[in-house]
């Protein structure tokens, strides 16, 4: 007797009833550049269709953004180089650019989830995540200012605060500090296994974050290595984090299919600036299908086991979707 599997693809109808993995706009957070200024939206030329906002122009895209139904939004600040030091002092600034964004997101739309990025490197003249010291990054002093920029973040409204940083200790530092200062209601979504890649580009250029000396190598993890996720998955868990992101998420699926199959938190997946440029060139170039290449790229994400996707296609997704 033949095998016969294409009877459950002979039509779209079947194909669609046996289909193993949906997506849906509950799926998605959509991250958003947020610059200085009024009335701003300048588009990152490495990213099409991307555009950095002031905050009253980001207040129109989030409401745009509502109306398509997406309800999460992770917010990046682009801080201009006179606020930046060594030590990032602007990153717990009650009054700067990032918690303002935050309070104002939070007062006209209160129903929506912000995750908000703890890292040094927006704010830091060196352009790292740590603070930098003849050469080396100084993990426990870091942790200090991870402490008290997520606090900030907290204290304006954020829902979530993701420290991006891969710093040793970094979740139950700020897991003591939320908690110390009555903000145990905050989660973590820790970037657990975010790996030195080739892929951060334009996301760098939108943010002009990227380091003044150096690599990332020391603390980001290097992309030989899918084991040593577990050992971080381990300890972020351990500390209380609340989710577990693996970035990049297109060349990493492996990874994301590893912590989903060794953990009970949820998996989220960053399909970062490099990923979604690439798209955009061959599309632009009409070598591929653009918006066809964006729904298999989004599916073959959630298929390895991720849980909630950071995308910048959540907008074109949500379009195509009313389509």
């Amino acid at each position: 007797m033949i095998r016969r599997p294409r009877r459950n693809r002979q039509t779209e109808a079947i194909r669609n009833m046996v289909q193993e993995t949906s997506l849906s706009l509950n799926d998605f957070i959509l991250p958003l550049f947020i610059i200085d200024g009024q009335n701003q939206r300048v588009e990152v030329k490495s990213m099409p269709g991307i555009n950095r906002f002031s905050i009253d122009t980001a207040l129109e895209e989030v409401a745009a953004c509502v109306d398509l139904g997406l309800t999460a939004f992770a917010p990046f600040p682009s801080i201009p180089e006179p606020l930046k030091d060594k030590y990032a002092t602007e990153s717990h600034n009650p009054e700067g650019l990032f918690p303002s964004f935050i309070r104002e997101v939070k007062k006209n739309f209160p129903q929506v989830a912000l995750i908000t990025d703890v890292a040094m490197d927006p704010y830091s003249s060196d352009g790292h995540d740590g603070i930098v010291e003849n050469g080396e990054i100084l993990n426990d002093e870091t942790l200090e200012v991870l402490g008290k920029m997520a606090l900030t973040q907290a204290q304006a409204g954020a829902d979530i605060v993701a420290p991006s940083d891969m710093m040793d200790g970094r979740v139950a530092h700020i897991r003591q500090v939320l908690d110390e200062n009555g903000f145990q209601k905050v989660g973590i979504m820790s970037y657990t296994a975010k790996y030195a890649s080739a892929f951060y580009g334009p996301f760098r250029d939108a943010l002009n974050s990227a380091p003044k000396s150096g690599d990332k190598k020391t603390y980001q993890m290097n992309y030989a290595n899918s084991r040593e996720a577990l050992i971080e998955a381990e300890l972020d868990t351990a500390e209380g984090a609340d989710y577990l992101m693996v970035k990049p998420a297109l060349a990493y699926l492996d990874v994301i299919k590893l912590l989903r199959d060794n953990s009970n938190l949820p998996i989220a997946a960053y399909n970062i600036s490099g990923e979604y440029a690439m798209v955009k060139a061959a599309a632009q170039n009409g070598w591929i299908d653009g918006e066809k290449a964006m729904v298999e790229i989004l599916t073959s994400i959630k298929r390895a086991g991720a849980d909630v996707i950071l995308t910048y296609f959540a907008k074109e997704f949500a379009q195509y979707l009313k389509k």
